[in-house]
């Protein structure tokens, strides 16, 4: 069988190889990296960053779009929230798109314009951002929106119109309910391309592909690298900051962050109103940035999640140990890590943050004026964590 002369070509993938190589020692040696655990999940973290590049290089199709889950459980990036199923599709500011779907009952469905992407010295220009409050749904839960030229052909009755920076779609859906919620069904398509053929690959095209993804590889690992100290290390350490608009342009979210450093035997109980914000929730990050293992354990909680005591608060316990309570948000073994609140869907702004306090784990319980209430047991925990993973399962289908 003829190979059409590709034993000639030279490599295809070398830059791409080339760059796996330059992005694991960029992990190896980065400068937070103290423990064992801190350098495997570095590790995973590159393979899911090497996933992530490729998987993003080859759906980059602006004429023929289609929506890619951008992060998952597999491809963490940016603190991403274990609450958020993530869609992105790539676009262009001179021709028109439009996203047809049908409405879940998750909290959230949010769409923002990006203007490229994060980079190690900048973040996306996002001016445009709106949630589902802003469409027009049918009583069976239908909607259309397009997003283009002004006046352009094709455009939906809600029309976005697209700044000459735009090269991107982001679109957040928002779960409280794991178990309780259902998806939304979401499609785009560029309105004067659908029903025409896609153009055959080429080697041209796919050496591209490779040469794009090799650069996006390490861009990837050195903007994660650079942007808590952005926002998050200039911090004092175990402290949070007061409620704040989040960066990026994100709609109707606030944030409070802050980054930890505890001994084994130390805990962090934290205070905060449950008040009238449709989504609220809390998460732990490793020193990469990213989620803390939400699947098999307790690492988030969020409004529908955490328990409310009496007084309208709720109270987390941030600890390496069990201290038998509900809200246990547990640090599997990170010393180190990130801390942040968020709120979504805000009437108004919050008018107040999360307090906490760092004790011994013994004093966990002096600090907690709902203690008894708070209690549950190993039956109680097992069926709590199997709630996540299943929950997980389920929406992450498709």
């Amino acid at each position: 069988m003829s190979t059409g002369g590709s034993s000639t070509r030279g490599s295809s993938t070398e830059a791409f190889r080339e760059a796996i190589a330059a992005a694991e020692e960029l992990v190896r040696t980065a400068k937070f990296v103290k423990t064992e655990q801190d350098l495997a999940e570095g590790l995973d973290y590159l393979a899911g960053s090497i996933r992530a590049s490729l998987q993003m290089a080859w759906s980059y199709q602006p004429d023929h779009p289609f929506l890619v889950n951008s992060t998952s459980q597999h491809t963490k990036m940016g603190l991403d929230n274990p609450d958020t199923v993530y869609y992105h599709a790539n676009i262009r500011p001179d021709v028109t798109y439009v996203v047809r779907g049908r409405r879940g009952t998750t909290v959230d469905l949010s769409f923002q314009v990006l203007g490229g992407d994060y980079t190690p010295s900048s973040t996306p220009d996002g001016s445009t951002a709106f949630d589902d409050r802003e469409l027009e749904i049918a009583p069976d839960g239908t909607f259309e929106l397009s997003f283009g030229p002004a006046g352009a052909a094709g455009a939906a009755a809600h029309h976005v119109v697209l700044p000459e920076s735009a090269r991107m779609l982001a679109i957040r859906e928002v779960y409280g309910d794991w178990a309780g919620e259902q998806r939304s069904s979401l499609t785009i398509h560029r309105a004067d391309t659908l029903g025409q053929a896609t153009p055959p690959l080429t080697t041209e095209g796919v050496d591209k592909r490779y040469a794009v993804a090799a650069k996006m590889l390490i861009g990837r690992i050195k903007t994660w690298f650079v942007f808590p100290e952005w926002f998050y290390l200039n911090e004092p350490v175990n402290t949070l900051t007061e409620p704040r608009p989040t960066p990026g342009g994100l709609s109707s979210q606030w944030s409070s962050v802050g980054h930890y450093d505890l001994q084994d035997d130390e805990a962090i109980v934290i205070t905060v109103p449950r008040g009238e914000a449709p989504y609220l929730g809390f998460q732990l990050g490793t020193v990469w940035y990213t989620s803390l293992d939400y699947v098999g354990h307790q690492t988030s909680l969020n409004h529908a999640q955490a328990q409310v005591d009496p007084d309208g608060m709720i109270r987390i316990v941030v600890a390496e140990h069990d201290p038998g309570v509900a809200n246990w948000v547990e640090r599997i073994g990170h010393d180190r890590g990130y801390l942040q609140f968020r709120w979504q869907r805000l009437a108004k702004d919050p008018e107040d943050g999360p307090t906490m306090q760092v004790v011994k784990d013994a004093d966990v319980a002096s600090l907690l004026p709902f203690h008894e209430q708070n209690q549950v047991s190993a039956e109680q925990w097992r069926a709590r964590i199997a709630a996540r993973q299943t929950g997980v399962a389920q929406r992450m289908l498709g």
